[in-house]
This record gives C-alpha cells, sequence and structure tokens, in this order.
C-alpha cells in the first residue's frame, strides 16, 4: 500500500520523510523504535485526504546583512535591581554597543552580585551619583516597580533616556507625568517588554507577520504562565521573592506586570494604534496566606486593526523544567502562527520554536539560531534620536492598557 506525493514528519526523527514510493513495511522500518503511535500523519497508511499538504521543517539563520559589530557606542548605568531581568536588559545594551559604567544597588546583596557579573561597572552610593554624571547617556532599573517611573521622570530631566524594566508604571498618574517629561525633554522613555524583543521566535515571528505570511492578523492569544520559585536563573526567582513581590501596590497586580508583555505583543501584531480593555478579572486561588497576592488573571482587548486575548497565572509546576511555558498564537486571514518561546513539552528544553499553517503548507521554523535585534537598535535610537528599536507611543499605551485592565478587573474567587 502506497501514499503518492505525501510528506511524513516523524516529531522524534526531527526530519521529513518523503513518503513517494515508500511501501508500509519499509516505512515501518524507518521508524524502528522511535515508535508507530506517535508517526504522522495517517497518509502514511492509505488514509490520505486528497489535499493533504506538506510538513516542512527548517532553521532559520542569523541575517546575512547585519553589522559584525555595533555602529554605536553609548556610556550607561544602572540604577536600582530588584529584579533580576536587569541582567537581561544589561546584556542587550552591551550586545548594541552599550558601554556600562556604574552601578547603584540600593540592596547591597544585589550589587554584590552584579559587580561579580560585571566587574568592568563601578559601585556608586546614590542614584544621583548616576543622574549627575554628565558622560551618562542611558540609565537602566530594574528598581521596585511602582519606583521606575518617577526614577525615569528624574532620569529624563537629567537629560538621560531610560530603559525600564516591565512595568514602566504602576499608575495612570505615574503615566501621566512619564508622558509629560517626554514631551518637555525629548528624551526617551522604553520599557524592555523582553518576551517579544528578547525572544528570537517572537522577533521572527514579527518578520513574518509584516511580510503578510498569514494574511491581516485578526487576534492574538498570549497564554503567559510563570513560576514564583525558580531556584536559578534570571527570571526574578531564582533567590526566592522580596516582600514586595506580593504587595499590588508595589508591583502593580498581576495584569499591569507580566500583563505588560502581553499586552505590548498584543499591539505590535495586530498593528493597533488604539485600544480599549473590554473584560478582565483577577484571583487569587492559591496564595491565601497572602492575601493581596494575585496569582491567575485574564483579559480581553479589542484594538482598531485586532483583537487580543490574555491569560496570566503563577502556576507553573517544576516538572516542566524553566519558569513557563509561554505560548503566543496569532490568527491571521489567511493562516496563524503558534510560537512556543520557552519549552516545547516532552520534546525540548529549549525554546523558540515557531509553527506557521497558510494555505500551502505546514512548517516548523527553530529560531534559536537568529540574532536579537533590540540591542543594537536602541542604542542606535539613543544617538541618532530614533524609534526604531521601540516605537515610543506603542510602549506606553501598552503600559496604560494593563494599568486600566487591572483598575476595571474583576476580582473573583472559585470555589475549593
Amino acid at each position: 500500500m502506497r501514499a503518492a506525493g505525501v510528506r511524513a514528519y516523524h516529531p522524534r526523527l526531527r526530519e521529513v520523510l518523503p513518503m513517494d514510493g515508500v511501501d508500509r513495511r519499509s516505512f515501518l522500518k524507518t521508524i524502528g523504535s522511535a515508535g508507530l503511535s506517535t508517526a504522522l500523519p495517517a497518509a502514511a497508511f492509505g488514509a490520505a485526504s486528497p489535499a493533504a499538504s506538506r510538513i516542512v521543517e527548517e532553521i532559520a539563520q542569523p541575517d546575512q546583512s547585519a553589522p559584525a559589530k555595533p555602529a554605536y557606542s553609548v556610556r550607561f548605568s544602572v540604577a536600582g535591581m530588584s529584579h533580576d531581568h536587569i541582567y537581561g536588559m544589561v546584556d542587550a545594551m552591551i550586545r548594541g554597543g552599550g558601554v556600562l559604567v556604574s552601578v547603584y544597588a540600593a540592596e547591597p546583596e544585589r550589587g554584590i552580585a552584579f559587580l561579580k557579573r560585571y566587574p568592568q561597572a563601578k559601585a556608586v552610593q546614590s542614584e544621583d551619583e548616576v543622574l549627575s554624571d554628565p558622560s551618562i547617556r542611558l540609565v537602566l532599573s530594574s528598581a521596585v516597580p511602582n519606583l521606575r517611573a518617577p526614577l525615569g521622570v528624574r532620569a529624563m530631566r537629567h537629560g538621560k533616556d531610560f530603559l525600564s524594566d516591565k512595568p514602566g508604571a504602576t499608575t495612570l498618574e505615574q503615566l501621566a507625568e512619564v508622558r509629560k517629561a517626554i514631551a518637555e525633554t525629548k528624551r526617551t522613555y522604553a520599557i524592555m517588554y523582553s518576551e517579544r524583543l528578547e525572544v528570537k521566535a517572537a522577533v521572527k515571528a514579527g518578520e513574518l507577520v509584516q511580510a503578510g505570511a498569514i494574511g491581516k492578523v485578526i487576534q492574538t492569544i498570549n497564554i503567559a504562565p510563570h513560576q514564583i520559585f525558580q531556584g536559578h536563573g534570571d527570571a526574578g526567582g531564582g533567590t526566592g521573592r522580596p516582600e514586595w513581590f506580593w504587595d499590588p501596590e508595589k508591583y502593580g497586580g498581576i495584569l499591569t506586570d507580566i500583563g505588560s508583555h502581553q499586552v505590548d505583543q498584543f499591539l505590535f501584531y495586530t498593528g493597533s494604534n488604539e485600544a480599549q480593555v473590554v473584560a478582565s478579572q483577577v484571583a487569587n486561588v492559591r496564595h491565601k496566606e497572602r492575601p493581596k497576592f494575585q496569582d491567575f488573571g485574564d483579559m480581553m482587548l479589542r484594538g482598531n486593526a485586532g483583537f487580543g486575548y490574555v491569560r496570566l497565572d503563577w502556576f507553573t509546576p517544576n516538572g516542566l523544567g524553566t519558569w513557563g511555558d509561554g505560548r503566543l498564537f496569532i490568527l491571521g486571514t489567511d493562516g496563524y502562527i503558534e510560537i512556543r518561546k520557552y519549552a516545547d513539552v516532552t520534546r525540548s528544553k529549549n525554546g523558540n520554536h515557531l509553527f506557521i499553517v497558510d494555505a500551502k503548507e505546514a512548517r516548523y521554523i527553530d529560531c534559536n539560531n537568529l540574532t536579537l535585534p533590540f540591542g543594537p537598535q536602541f542604542i542606535s535610537d539613543v544617538v541618532n534620536r530614533t524609534h526604531t528599536g521601540q516605537d515610543q507611543t506603542q510602549c506606553l499605551l501598552a503600559a496604560e492598557l494593563v494599568i486600566r485592565a487591572q483598575q476595571g478587573a474583576t476580582h473573583a474567587s472559585i470555589e475549593g
């Protein structure tokens, strides 16, 4: 029995098997111990649809036209590092040509760990030492979330651009002050939405969307589970969580905090420059000993160019092996994209898996070899007063939407 013109993808063999001229016995011999139960598709045994499409696997390669070294150099400093996201932020700036000059750490133990990793930085004793240094053009901070926007305003009024960890603001009043300072100083207030800017598969998805690979984007769905205690890594839980982590007044609430990443993606992939929160809710399901904490939340959004849904939680189990099984689904008029950002459950502990389906075929793209563009783009923006790495208006609209979602959220509960 033969299935002509069909290509079967076997997930364990990680390759595409041509089925033309291969009979059942040969196919069984080919997959061998890898297991018949996981072989795809059923077309290999004569159950093919006449319209069966191809399944293709590829490995995305770095942009060969990208410069070998950064085009610009900018001196920058860190003021506040209450969250370990600061490491990824610093690394991105260094990749882009940034030169780390100094660091102020309100928590001494965090400063010691930081200097071990970046011994080139000079430790200073106050925020003012960073802000008053005329050689510094850019300030980075992952201070306690409700302190970030006021610090950014001070940095801009000292003539410096500012890159904040997310969330970049926790109240609408803070956001209004940020916008006012931008208008008056002409400086940049950026927010590191790393789940798009620093995830290679998310960068590739942006390229595909902008190339029209799935037609017009209709909706994004973001599923963003997180883990409170990780025991390792730079995601924030490697050394446990500080007291401010449990207080919504300080971290902004679950929608404002980790929802920031997801709303940034909704705006970016749909191309919306106007949007509203349709509905939102938060809950504390399993952390009653921390009554103010929110471990679950979701929201529905409607933009002028697409729809969005976001689900957030703090329930990643230890068995996953990483801090969260983040997923992004992008629905278009002519196809769809799925990204498995940090793992492919039971198959790979690596991330950056992208799946795209259109009218012709289904493709899997391994994005791990790609080069992240944000660092060089943002350093170039600092020098040239542009907004290539991040659109300033879109950046702050995402911050506004999550605050509005948080303020308008229903506080829900479930039994059991």
